[in-house]
This record gives structure tokens, sequence and C-alpha cells, in this order.
């Protein structure tokens, strides 16, 4: 029986808890004067605050769902997003770096 119980804490231990609060919270900020603030001032519009709308719609409809479909969901999202890097080989690299600054080498 205890064989059983640590196996069944080690399965459920790596799942992710889903918590609606942050995109709550993200979406009470948008509608702050500060931030409403800093929009205007960086982008000359104010924001409607329709990303956040989508963010907390979005979390409490995976609220709804099993938790193993949840993480499934969310593995699949974190592979979808591009990677802030973009990687390339040595010869990739000395290609781009040539073509961005070859011109820099004609003041010398």
């Amino acid at each position: 029986m205890e064989g059983m119980n640590s196996q069944t804490e080690e399965a459920q231990a790596p799942r992710r808890r889903l918590s609606c609060t942050t995109c709550f919270d993200a979406l009470w900020f948008c509608y702050s004067p500060v931030h409403q603030m800093q929009q205007y001032y960086r982008l000359g519009v104010l924001d409607n605050c329709s990303e956040k709308w989508n963010a907390l719609l979005d979390c409490l409809n995976l609220k709804t769902k099993r938790s193993s479909e949840v993480e499934d969901i969310l593995e699949t999202r974190e592979k979808a997003k591009p990677h802030i890097w973009s990687f390339r080989t040595p010869e990739e690299a000395a290609a781009h770096w040539k073509q961005l600054f070859e011109h820099l080498d004609e003041m010398e």
C-alpha cells in the first residue's frame, strides 16, 4: 500500500497548478491610470485591454478541463512559442555578419 501511495504522489507532483489570479491582476492593472498613461505616452493610444481579457477567459476555459488535458495544452503552447534567439551555424553567422557590417571594411 505504501508503495502505491508514493507512486501516486510522484505521478501528481510534476503537474502544474493553473492559477487565473495573474491574468486577473494583469487585467485589473490594465485599467489603471498608470498603465493607460504609459501606453498613451509610448504608443499614442490607450490600451483596450483585449489581450488581458482573452488571457483571463482562456485561463478560465482551461479550468473547466481535466488536469491531464490542461498539461498537454500548456506543453503544446510552450513548444509552439518561437525562441527569443535565432540559432545559426558558424557559417551562417559569418555570412550574416558580413552582410550587416561589410561596409565598415570598405571605410578603412
